[in-house]
């Protein structure tokens, strides 16, 4: 993200923009998205936001690679434990279901095959040496590290925003997500078992 400002009105602008923008392109999308709206709900101008971001182009590129470190901060790989990774990421994509829909608005309008982003090493070299190190000492299955952290994020986004089938939400009883957990746990474990 860029810097944020120095002053502290400064930096609530800043963070009223982004808060913002984040839903706007969560729900619009890249080509939908509109800063007027983004500027009327965070109470500031075009000036203000441009001067901060540059054009809607970055101001979304900002949202989006801040919502790519927001999952790898709160939710960061345990090779040795990818079951509980998926599940953290499951309970990630309900707490914020906005994050996996900015990715997917990347997938549709940016990047519709390879990888999500051009800086896909950044977040990804540190959890395939994770995977890959596993793999070598016997407690992952064989294969391509890359095709067995797609396969895991992809079961955790089972019932994400994104599904084609049932897209949960946080207001679900919680013995529904606890099924989901231990359902996703339990396939993760044996998907991933050498």
């Amino acid at each position: 993200m860029p810097d944020q400002p120095s002053s502290a009105r400064g930096a609530a602008t800043y963070q009223r923009i982004v808060d913002a923008a984040t839903q706007e392109f969560a729900q619009y999308g890249i080509a939908g998205a509109r800063i007027e709206r983004i500027i009327a709900t965070a109470r500031t101008n075009k000036a203000q936001l441009y001067g901060y971001f540059g054009n809607k182009d970055q101001l979304f590129d900002a949202i989006f690679f801040a919502s790519l470190e927001r999952i790898t901060n709160v939710a960061p790989i345990d090779a040795d434990d990818l079951a509980d990774w998926a599940v953290r990421l499951y309970d990630e994509y309900l707490a914020r279901p906005d994050l996996i829909r900015l990715a997917t608005w990347a997938r549709l309008e940016r990047r519709p095959s390879g990888h999500l982003t051009a800086e896909h090493d950044r977040y990804d070299d540190h959890k395939l040496s994770a995977i890959a190190a596993a793999q070598a000492a016997g407690r992952l299955r064989e294969g391509d590290p890359f095709d067995l952290m797609a396969l895991v994020i992809a079961m955790s986004m089972a019932w994400s925003p994104v599904s084609n089938v049932y897209a949960a939400t946080a207001e679900e009883a919680a013995e529904v997500h606890e099924q989901r957990r231990a359902l996703l746990r339990d396939c993760v474990r044996r998907a991933v078992a050498p």
